[in-house]
């Protein structure tokens, strides 16, 4: 049995992961309560206002950044109990995070390799959900394969002048920063020469343009860089060390909080098996294998994160885990719709409550929970880097296989 101390003496692993569910069981409540199971993936539009207030009602009551040293306004918990924090959180359909990039991405990252002024000013936002974060990776030349950026950023009279576009950056139209890859060294190419800046996106040169999707929901979106500016003292780690820093805030992106992210995939696979035996179909025999093999699926996503949590990370195991899950929850989103036979492919008039659904754009499509969860999941095998980039990931640095020929 292990223990950490909390703000109020030692505490077990156990008493801890009891006092999240009893706080989560007090607090989603009142206003809170219609938000239990919103703003999940593809639903990231639902009762956006509504689920920052929660963020700041978490973050009042210090459940923010909980495994953050307690000098930058963490608890310093252990990783047992930041697991059990997102377990928890999980198995209470808690609303989905508006602020997750900010907390679990940026802020580790500013903690290892930020300056003590770049904490000072930044962590305390992050913490207390006044200033939310947008990743800015991905481009339209340089998807999956970040070291193709071309997203360019020079020194210009004490300020970093940003030129190029970011594409897919997730929540761009309600972020107040991103944090952009951007190649600082003319003439550079693949990884060197690349910096990792803070860049304000509420000023003249930033175009945000959101991106509609299947779904008919707008999460992601196109950034445009038209000789933004930031300070010249907001890039994180040297000037030219850009790769070395976004490669360990992926490190970071497929941590603890995975492990309550399985949480809600064991939700949605009962919610599909309970379907499943209304609709009759769990007497198929085809169907029945497909849910025994996502049971197991499941099993061995969750064993490959306990295994690597906790110890110096090896090369290959965040691809590892992006190759299981993404696949895992694909094809669970055509299970969701091949349970319900030809109901699956028509829209409902109501959700999985029964009450109406929310009222959307009169462009959004009116989709059932488990027709969005197909359509979004389509994309989990592409985005946070795509399977072709994970299994050269596997190959080239864990079997030292030859590098894949570029043009």
């Amino acid at each position: 049995m292990h223990q950490s101390e909390s703000r109020d003496g030692p505490i077990t692993d156990e008493a801890f992961a009891q006092d999240v569910r009893a706080w989560l069981d007090e607090n989603l409540t009142g206003r809170f309560a219609s938000l239990r199971g919103t703003g999940g993936p593809g639903s990231e539009h639902e009762y956006f206002d509504e689920r920052l207030e929660w963020d700041r009602h978490l973050a009042a009551a210090g459940w923010t950044c909980l495994g953050w040293p307690e000098q930058y306004g963490g608890r310093g918990v252990s990783i047992a109990q930041h697991v059990a924090f997102h377990e928890e959180y999980a198995r209470a359909a808690a609303p989905a995070r508006v602020s997750h990039v900010g907390e679990e991405l940026l802020g580790p990252t500013l903690i290892a390799f930020g300056t003590e002024e770049q904490k000072q000013r930044f962590l305390p936002g992050i913490r207390n959900v006044t200033e939310l974060w947008a990743q800015g990776y991905s481009e339209p030349g340089a998807g999956s394969d970040l070291a193709d950026v071309a997203t360019t950023a020079r020194l210009e009279n004490g300020t970093w002048v940003v030129n190029g576009q970011k594409i897919w950056t997730s929540l761009a139209h309600v972020a107040d920063w991103a944090f952009v890859v951007a190649r600082t060294e003319p003439g550079s190419r693949r990884h060197h020469g690349l910096s990792f800046l803070l860049v304000p996106l509420d000023q003249p040169g930033v175009t945000v343009r959101p991106i509609q999707q299947l779904t008919g929901t707008s999460e992601f979106n196109e950034v445009f860089f038209d000789d933004a500016v930031t300070d010249a003292d907001l890039v994180v780690g040297e000037p030219g060390d850009g790769w070395k820093v976004a490669m360990a805030l992926l490190t970071f992106e497929r941590g603890v909080s995975t492990l309550g992210q399985q949480i809600g995939f064991a939700r949605e696979l009962a919610g599909v098996v309970e379907q499943a035996r209304r609709s009759g179909t769990d007497r198929d025999p085809e169907i029945r294998d497909r849910i025994a093999r996502a049971h197991v699926g499941l099993r061995v996503i969750r064993a490959h994160a306990l295994r690597t949590l906790g110890g110096a990370p090896s090369p290959g195991d965040a691809s590892v885990a992006k190759l299981l899950w993404a696949g895992w929850h694909r094809d669970l989103g055509r299970l969701a719709v091949d349970v319900r036979g030809p109901a699956g492919l028509v829209a409902p008039d109501h959700d999985h409550t029964g009450a109406p659904s929310e009222p959307t754009d009169p462009e959004h499509l009116e989709l059932g929970e488990a027709q969005r969860l197909f359509l979004f999941t389509r994309a989990d095998t592409i985005y946070g880097g795509s399977d072709e980039i994970q299994r050269n990931i596997i190959s080239e640095r864990v079997l030292g296989l030859p590098r894949e020929a570029r043009a």
